[in-house]
């Protein structure tokens, strides 16, 4: 299937392949995980012929990405990981070095300096930022981008507060991690309170809690890159249901199961916003969550700098491959190029780099599907 994108363009029209680039060495952090193997499977679809090399610190996922090279390195936070990085990188002859899970990129964006090869990172503040709810809520809210109403926790009190000035349910989490992290809509003070007990009990400070607003609107996640703090492209996606909710005490457990694309002007200038309140000079990828309130409008919930979202190229391997669209869909593609210090090309949308409407479906051991709503499917992986 074809699909021809129609969106306005940064200028011209010029579709090329870069020179000089062929068969360049990629290294890979994280890349047994899901957003890994996807993230792999979207540059070896690439014209580039890209080497791959990954790591990561679980030795059965790391079997699972289509590598060159494949390497088991320890965890983000054990004192040799950086070492053990840079060991295979050099080994593997790395000329650009993508680490996936957000807590590896934020150690590796610390240790730029002593990689062998280019990141294309945020700074480290802006990534510490970027990966703290709260924090981000704070610079959103000084730059006038709508956000969500929260109480940070100091002290059990801080509850009460938050049920007296808000309607339930109210939105219970974590400040950092992904995948719905210890978080709960609470319909009652009451039951935040036992919530946050247990996980007290088991060691998570307080202060490592907020109360949110709940938001009950569409769940929207925004992919965008950026090069020398403009914005190169984007798309949305507006997630429908994730894997394994009815085990899930929130619902939530990360990366959605059924997500289709949409565009919507509203949510892509509030998406701009925040990425731009967040980094004054943004440089790479950046994944802003977006929730609508009960009047429908777009309340920034995320702003994760330097981060792929999981299936973000998952939808790049399938621009290219399912949709026909150009090489520069596929973002993981773009992003390893600029990295390499290429140019973004000419004719790039900013803004809805993928149509609307089409559904990505997809589950343990049961493949990817593409679906529309007038019937039309389509298999993407088996």
């Amino acid at each position: 299937m074809m699909v021809q994108n129609k969106q306005s363009t940064r200028s011209g029209a010029r579709d090329r392949i870069s020179p000089g680039k062929e068969g360049s060495r990629v290294f890979v952090t994280g890349a047994g995980g899901i957003a890994g193997v996807n993230f792999v499977r979207a540059l070896k679809a690439s014209p580039m012929g890209y080497w791959v090399g990954g790591s990561d610190y679980n030795t059965y996922y790391i079997e699972l990405p289509e590598l060159d090279s494949r390497h088991h390195t320890p965890r983000h936070d054990a004192p040799e990981f950086v070492r053990t990085v840079v060991k295979f990188a050099k080994a593997d002859g790395a000329e650009f070095i993508h680490p996936q899970p957000s807590a590896e990129a934020l150690v590796l964006s610390r240790a730029r300096e002593d990689l062998p090869a280019p990141v294309l990172l945020p700074s480290p503040d802006v990534m510490e930022t970027g990966q703290d709810k709260l924090l981000t809520r704070e610079r959103l809210e000084r730059e006038s981008v709508p956000v969500a109403r929260t109480f940070a926790l100091k002290e059990l009190g801080d509850v009460d507060d938050a049920f007296s000035s808000m309607e339930p349910p109210l939105w219970v989490r974590a400040r950092h991690g992904a995948g719905g992290r210890l978080s709960l809509p609470c319909s009652s003070k009451d039951e935040a309170l036992h919530w946050l007990g247990l996980w007290t009990g088991r060691g998570t400070p307080l202060q490592e809690f907020i109360v949110q607003e709940y938001l009950p609107g569409r769940n929207i996640a925004m992919d965008t890159l950026w090069r020398h703090g403009k914005l190169v492209t984007s798309y949305c996606r507006e997630r429908i249901e994730y894997p394994f909710k009815h085990i899930s005490p929130s619902g939530i457990t990360g990366t959605p199961s059924v997500a289709r694309t949409v565009k919507d002007g509203r949510i892509n200038e509030v998406g701009e916003r925040s990425v731009k309140a967040i980094d004054s000079r943004p440089e790479g990828a950046y994944s802003i969550d977006i929730k609508e309130d009960s009047k429908g409008r777009p309340c920034v919930t995320e702003g994760d700098a330097g981060k792929f979202h999981t299936t973000m190229p998952l939808w790049g391997y399938v621009a290219v491959r399912h949709f026909g669209l150009p090489w520069y869909s596929n973002l993981a593609d773009l992003y390893v190029r600029m990295g390499l210090g290429d140019e973004p090309p000419d004719g790039v949308p900013e803004h809805d780099l993928l149509p609307a409407g089409y559904y990505m479906i997809r589950n343990i051991d049961s493949g990817v599907l593409l679906w529309r709503e007038d019937g039309w499917k389509e298999k993407v992986l088996y």
